[in-house]
């Protein structure tokens, strides 16, 4: 479903447009939040985008979990391009799995991620054990339209012979679940394709400015 084809894609689109809406929409979040010396670990995170221009707003470094290596030349060029690539980090390893394998760091990203993973439960309590300071994280909004263009999508790739399902989580609960980990909803936007919400560990201490 995510190969290489899809990964050159999004790589093209970074180079000609930088940011999407809603990519800027998470960085600015975490901006405000005082990104300077924070370290990043984004759950997904395919060729790297919201790390570059974390990096470039003063964050220490990041680190990248995926299912896939498809992205990781595209990630690889990008970085180098960016002269980056010393402070990212690219791990094949699914979180839920082996969360002891997965350093923890100040902030947690997850974008576009949680619509793909059947157990958001377990994602999003993985991603905030994990979580210093902050989580942030989209996702499709939950109303019959997107409901049945999910419905649709899967009924096409099991024609197809594809594992690959997509899923339209309740928003309260994927809230909830980091909520109970000490987390306070700090941010909210509401897009037309994608929501975002962003979570603040209660006893943080913000970094310097």
């Amino acid at each position: 479903m995510f190969g290489s084809g899809f990964a050159r894609h999004r790589e093209r689109r970074y180079r000609r447009r930088g940011l999407g809406r809603t990519e800027r929409e998470i960085v600015a979040f975490l901006t405000r939040q005082g990104i300077e010396g924070a370290t990043v670990l984004e759950i997904g995170g395919g060729v790297g985008e919201i790390q570059l221009e974390l990096l470039r707003a003063g964050a220490a470094c990041s680190i990248n979990l995926e299912l896939v290596p498809a992205y990781d030349e595209p990630a690889r060029r990008l970085s180098d391009a960016a002269g980056l690539s010393s402070r990212m980090e690219r791990r094949l390893i699914d979180i839920v799995v082996s969360p002891e394998d997965v350093p923890v760091a100040d902030v947690v990203v997850l974008h576009r991620v949680v619509c793909c993973y059947p157990d958001h439960e377990r994602l999003l309590a993985a991603a905030a054990d994990h979580a210093r300071r902050v989580v942030v994280f989209s996702h499709p909004p939950r109303n019959p339209m997107s409901r049945a263009a999910s419905t649709f999508e899967n009924a096409l790739l099991r024609l197809r012979g594809r594992t690959f399902r997509s899923w339209t989580h309740p928003p309260q609960e994927m809230i909830d679940t980091v909520a109970r980990r000490g987390f306070t909803l700090a941010h909210q936007h509401g897009g037309l394709v994608w929501h975002v919400q962003g979570l603040v560990r209660e006893d943080a201490v913000p970094a310097p400015l």
